[in-house]
Formats: C-alpha cells, sequence, structure tokens
C-alpha cells in the first residue's frame, strides 16, 4: 500500500489521476515496453474524463470544494 504525504499529512492508497506505477511509467522511469507507458495514458485520459465530470458536480452542488479543486488545479 502506497503512502502520500500532503501537506505534512499522510495518505494511504490515494489515487488521484496517477498510481505510482503510472508516475514511473510518464515519466519514463521504468524499463517496460512502450505499449505500457500508452496504456497508462489511455487510464490516465479516463480518469480526466471523470474528473470532470466530478467537478460538475462539486460546482453545483459544494461551491467550496469545487473552488479548493479549482485551486489545486489551476494554481500557478
Amino acid at each position: 500500500m502506497s503512502l502520500y504525504l500532503v501537506d505534512n499529512v499522510q495518505f494511504m492508497g490515494v489515487t488521484a489521476i496517477m498510481t505510482e506505477t503510472d508516475r514511473k511509467r510518464i515519466k519514463r522511469e521504468s524499463d517496460e515496453p512502450a505499449e505500457k507507458r500508452y496504456q497508462a495514458t489511455s487510464r490516465i485520459r479516463k480518469r480526466i474524463t471523470a474528473l470532470e465530470q466530478d467537478a460538475n458536480i462539486l460546482k453545483e452542488h459544494h461551491p467550496d470544494l469545487y473552488r479548493e479543486l479549482q485551486k489545486a488545479i489551476c494554481d500557478e
């Protein structure tokens, strides 16, 4: 099980858009065939679509969380 640290708080097994394996494949840190990277890219695209749907629900039903999500994604 993976542990993630966000603002000094540990989260166990949380997958946002990428799993740890996806991150390694996207960053080309694994010695796997290109097909595996392609599959990871495809899964991530599907998760982005799901995120868009979730964001629309938050925007309508929980504007405060929507703004938090927006800040996390768009903050530069």
